[in-house]
């Protein structure tokens, strides 16, 4: 995989199932009218000028794809791709006004299931279209995890729908458009989705691999509804079998690359440089928690 996932130390990895899975796993399948519903259902109560200034974005951002674009960079600036909760076993509900108070009022970050949750209620709010939709992440072995094991969102703008993620280690930082089938850049690498018969997949080449695209993960344009995540998300915070239990990950985009303390490492990454910072003592890893994430525990 690119080095930026192992930076972040990817997406929590969940069993390994074979390359060729479909998207089975049949739940209950959210409909188009289940997800209107949904989208009509979001919470009026949410602080929609309080989590634009958690994202450092202070203007009325309009719903068009310029105003997504601007709101995907901000949210991956700001909020950080995190699992600290899992080791301090305090447990994570998909409920939207904890995930406000985690994520806004505290300025946490959190994993896929919490983070693009809350940017779809967010969206939601700012008059844009968006469906949740679930991923099966590939394994740096080629195999590749369950249904349900990502979460990710699709957010129609006129005509076009775009593939939006800000909670995965390797996405990219700006929204790309689904119907396109060619490469698409962004941030620090070059994005592509290609379609198989499997369904689609999300693929990336970065200059560190530039003769090669890896895939990130697979995933359908099915809508979802947030509940059917839950299963997936109380085993990436239980099992041992699961990534987000082994090491604890904190990481964030910056300007220049990405900022990460993976375990006991603060891994600074600017363009194509890499340096690595051991955090010897509990003190020192608060230290940098504080100065790169403004995170206190």
């Amino acid at each position: 995989m690119a080095d930026a996932i192992h930076d972040v130390g990817a997406h929590g990895r969940a069993p390994a199932m074979q390359r060729g899975l479909s998207h089975g796993g049949r739940r209950g399948v959210c409909t188009i009218a289940d997800q209107k519903r949904w989208n009509e259902k979001v919470s009026t109560r949410m602080n929609i000028e309080a989590y634009l200034a958690r994202i450092n974005f202070h203007s009325t951002p309009e719903p068009n794809k310029s105003g997504l674009s601007a709101l995907q960079y901000a949210h991956m600036l700001s909020v950080p791709f995190e699992n600290l909760d899992v080791h301090l076993g305090r447990k994570i509900v998909l409920d939207e006004a904890q995930l406000f108070d985690k994520i806004v009022e505290r300025r946490r970050g959190g994993f896929c299931y919490e983070l693009n949750s809350l940017f779809a209620s967010l969206l939601t709010q700012l008059g844009f279209q968006v469906t949740l939709i679930a991923a099966q992440v590939f394994q740096d072995d080629g195999t590749i995890g369950p249904p349900f094991d990502h979460l990710a969102l699709l957010v129609a703008v006129g005509n076009e729908q775009y593939l939006v993620d800000v909670g995965f280690g390797d996405s990219s930082t700006m929204p790309l458009r689904l119907s396109e089938r060619g490469e698409q850049a962004s941030g620090r690498g070059v994005y592509q989705i290609c379609a198989d018969t499997n369904g689609l997949t999300l693929m990336k080449r970065t200059a560190a691999e530039p003769h090669s695209m890896q895939p990130l993960y697979r995933f359908s344009t099915t809508p979802r509804q947030l509940a059917e995540f839950n299963e997936m998300c109380i085993y990436h915070q239980t099992s041992e079998r699961s990534h987000f239990t082994k090491k604890e990950i904190c990481s964030r985009v910056t300007p220049s690359g990405r900022i990460t303390i993976s375990g006991t490492q603060l891994i600074e990454t600017t363009g194509e440089s890499r340096q690595v910072t051991e955090l010897r003592t509990p003190e020192e890893r608060q230290h940098a928690l504080m100065q790169h994430f403004a995170i206190r525990l």
